[in-house]
């Protein structure tokens, strides 16, 4: 959907202008993966419109594959103005302008579901099941087993407005159990489910998944792989006949492309100290920095700190979308040890080091 950003801070009511942007769970993190190196693919419903247009050619602009992006002459694309404040807090106003649009007349049978589970990862959200009842059709499809099915990862992103249907938590609790990776954030599973116990109680009510991972805000984030023989996923999550490397070659199980299970027991990595400019979009950035260490097979500590510093990118940004570190960069900083870690502390402009510092030694170059 497009994004309308609020030219100064104040209640909807007085803001006097919005700059134009894009938005979408989804799309912010096929944005990020893609920016991060790896092939993505957005595929979703626009309008025949200019926001369509616009949304189409600014996420294919990331080096997203936007070929399987359907437009709907009948149907708008959706739209959303928000505030300037700060969702975790509640100091914030959004309006959304989704209901009848051309995403919430998705259906498995207008899509190309060969194309959907060609990757190694499909990654889902809790939103696109509240547009409507045929986008929640699709998805309870698209979370069922399936003999091609990729490693399906699930954020349970919930929006109570979204959600006409008061069964909303309920729906969202049901597809998340169908799914291998669930983020989710500990104050949406106390809003959503009552869940007060912290990520062991809310891995309690989530058995399923071969992954939980539960954001903590500013404290951090909790990564808990099933219990030994509580699964009741063993065949999920990773490709049996998808295409699995870049070049569309199917990959094993276990092969160096391959995702594979995180480690038997969970971890815990608190979060970096940020001086933060705007903090929607950081979940799906967080997303996309868990997902981009998953798909290199890198240890379940080593994927919470590239996810915490994805969003550490985008809560030093003023948008829902930041340029990633360069991977050299994040890698150093992921492998440092825990003291070094916890003294980190990120401002706008921290991605670009690598590139500062490189400019400065070929400036001292004779």
């Amino acid at each position: 959907m497009v994004t309308f950003l609020p030219s100064r801070p104040g209640r909807l009511a007085d803001v006097p202008s919005f700059d134009r942007g894009i938005g979408g769970a989804e799309s912010n993190v096929a944005c990020v993966l893609a920016a991060a190196g790896h092939t993505t693919r957005w595929i979703s419903r626009v309008g025949a419109d200019g926001f369509g247009d616009h949304l189409v050619e600014a996420i294919g602009g990331y080096g997203v594959d936007v070929s399987h992006v359907r437009r709907d002459p009948a149907r708008p694309t959706g739209v959303y103005f928000r505030t300037a404040g700060d969702r975790a807090t509640d100091a914030h106003e959004v309006a959304y302008y989704r209901a009848g649009s051309a995403a919430s007349a998705m259906t498995a049978a207008d899509l190309d579901l060969e194309a959907v589970r060609a990757g190694r990862v499909l990654h889902l959200s809790g939103i696109t099941p509240a547009l409507s009842a045929d986008c929640l059709t699709l998805i309870r499809e698209l979370t069922a087993p399936h003999p091609t099915r990729p490693l399906i990862s699930f954020d349970v992103n919930y929006r109570p407005a979204l959600w006409r249907d008061t069964h909303g938590p309920e729906i969202l609790l049901d597809l998340a159990r169908g799914a291998d990776l669930v983020f989710v954030g500990e104050d949406e599973a106390e809003e959503a489910w009552g869940i007060t116990g912290g990520p062991s109680a809310i891995r309690e009510a989530l058995p399923e998944p071969e992954l939980l991972v539960v954001k903590q805000g500013a404290r951090g984030a909790a990564a808990l792989p099933a219990l030994r023989g509580q699964s009741c996923l063993p065949q999920r999550g990773y490709p049996q006949g998808g295409t699995g490397g870049r070049n569309g070659t199917p990959q094993a199980p276990g092969s160096a492309t391959t995702p594979r299970p995180a480690p038997a027991q969970g971890t815990y990595e608190p979060a970096l100290r940020v001086d933060v400019v705007a903090t929607t979009g950081a979940g799906d950035a967080f997303a996309a920095g868990f997902l981009s260490a998953t798909l290199r097979n890198l240890p379940l500590r080593d994927r919470l700190r590239h996810g915490h510093l994805m969003a550490a990118a985008t809560l030093t940004t003023p948008g829902d979308l930041a340029a990633p570190p360069p991977r050299p960069l994040a890698d150093r900083l992921v492998a440092l040890d825990d003291t070094a870690w916890g003294k980190l502390r990120l401002g706008p402009g921290w991605t670009q080091a690598d590139e500062d510092e490189r400019a400065e030694k070929e400036a001292r170059t004779p």
